[in-house]
């Protein structure tokens, strides 16, 4: 195995081992990968393996080409395929997480879009972060994981995935994504807590309004974008 794989390995293992501290997987419900354009080949964790025990020489390595892994070894996350897709269609993405952290299962469960009701949420996504529509018998009976990133993709049509970097798969649970794994595992984590707002504030208020466009706007480009000054240069 390259050094260069061996990062690869290493970049996918430190960021699956950070999920079960952030509060957004129990058991092993819960994956993220991470894309290497250049060699056409993604590291994701393997499937059914308790974070705890996790090694980095546990992270299967996947063609981006072909589906398969490069290697003899565990066998990956049942999600790859999802992934696969995601990769392949977002231009820019280059890490994904998928957890089935409670409050945004909840919205996904019920069929529901997590509404920018507020600054926190603009920081992170502009605007609704989407769900998906309900599965055919067809597509869950055929390439079930393959057909999940296609109602994905077909959902984010009209949409900048690097703009709204997550989505509810409905009765199932969230994706998120960016760059690199690193932010990537911030925007699930920034998910989640966004969830949890919005599911307390309907709780409060049903009929609370949706952030007005110029407050949506003015939050997601001061962090976003050529004109964003929030953080340190650089």
């Amino acid at each position: 195995m390259s050094t260069h794989f061996h990062a690869l390995r290493e970049e996918c293992w430190e960021a699956n081992r950070r999920l079960p501290a952030t509060g957004l997987v129990d058991l092993t419900f819960g994956n993220v990968s991470v894309l290497d354009r250049d060699e056409d080949v993604f590291a994701i964790k393997p499937s059914g393996i308790d974070y705890e025990t996790l090694r980095p020489a546990d992270i299967v390595l996947v063609s981006l080409a072909t589906g398969k892994s490069v290697e003899k070894g565990l066998r990956p996350s049942s999600d790859t395929p999802t992934h696969r897709r995601l990769f392949q269609a977002f231009t820019g993405v280059n890490a994904i997480v998928h957890t089935h952290s409670r409050h945004a299962v909840a919205f996904a469960q019920a069929g529901r879009g997590i509404p920018c009701l507020g600054t926190t949420h603009a920081d992170y996504f502009h605007g609704e972060i989407p769900v998906t529509r309900v599965m055919t018998p067809e597509e869950v009976g055929g390439d079930y994981e393959w057909e999940t990133g296609k109602v994905i993709i077909e959902r984010f049509q009209g949409l900048k995935p690097l703009e709204v970097p997550a989505v509810l798969v409905n009765g199932h649970g969230p994706f998120a994504w960016a760059g690199s794994a690193t932010k990537a595992v911030e925007n699930a984590r920034a998910l989640e807590i966004v969830a949890e707002m919005a599911w307390k504030t309907l709780s409060l208020q049903p009929q609370a309004p949706p952030l007005p466009r110029h407050l949506l706007d003015k939050h997601h480009s001061r962090k976003h974008g050529a004109g964003a000054y929030y953080g340190q240069p650089g």
